[in-house]
């Protein structure tokens, strides 16, 4: 067979465009949403790091998960709590946000490694005994990958999709922690509050100019000015 496997990789390939193309939209749209719910995305965000602490808290106690790691997640979600300081400003060379990127990464490679060899640290008698006493009790996949999902990547993607990058912000109330500069009057306030945008939807708007401009640099369609004469 050769047109079968061809139109197989051709359903993967537009299967995947759609995907992405619906990732990139729900990123734009919530990124509205917390522009114009700034006080609410906020709240919401506070009481999910809350609740994400006494998850872990509940996992060290009664599934007995490494305490190290739990504190270690718990440590690192109040770090992301701290961003909310000027919430929906940050500063993109701010120590407190670098460091959260930093955690972002350890934490997912540590609790990755932990699943990947729950038995690590056992000499060879206790990972038999433990095996076989207890392997219905060995996570599975689903349970993993929502841990991951819940209690490793939603509050950084919360965050990301939130947060606004403070080198973008022109100077307005509010603002004078990212641009280190004062709002001279309302007309810069007012300019201020268009300027400022979620870094998921700078990102999506991004990719979109970029794709714009390389597809008229090679020719596969026409911008506006040229299609003006």
């Amino acid at each position: 067979m050769w047109i079968l496997p061809l139109i197989g990789y051709l359903g993967v390939i537009v299967g995947f465009s759609f995907l992405t193309l619906a990732i990139a939209s729900g990123l734009y749209y919530l990124s509205e949403l917390v522009e114009e719910h700034t006080v609410l995305a906020r709240r919401l965000l506070s009481r999910l790091i809350y609740f994400i602490i006494a998850l872990h808290l509940l996992l060290a106690v009664v599934d007995r998960l490494p305490i190290s790691l739990c504190s270690l997640s718990i440590v690192s979600h109040l770090i992301y709590a701290a961003n909310l300081r000027r919430f929906p400003i940050v500063k993109l060379t701010d120590p407190v946000f670098i460091t959260s990127c930093l955690l972002v990464g350890l934490n997912h490679w540590l609790w990755f490694r932990h699943f990947s060899d729950p038995l690590d640290g056992l000499n060879h008698n206790d990972r038999q005994r433990y095996y076989y006493d207890s392997t219905s009790q060995l996570p599975s996949f689903t349970e993993v990958a929502s841990y991951f999902g819940l209690c490793v990547w939603l509050v950084p993607f919360a965050l990301f999709v939130s947060l606004s990058a403070g080198e973008n912000v022109l100077p307005s109330m509010g603002s004078e922690y990212a641009t280190g500069t004062t709002a001279p009057s309302s007309l810069a306030d007012s300019n201020g509050k268009t300027k400022s945008k979620g870094m998921a939807k700078q990102l999506v708007d991004g990719v979109r100019e970029w794709m714009g401009e390389t597809g008229e640099l090679m020719g596969f369609w026409r911008g506006e000015k040229t299609r003006r004469f």
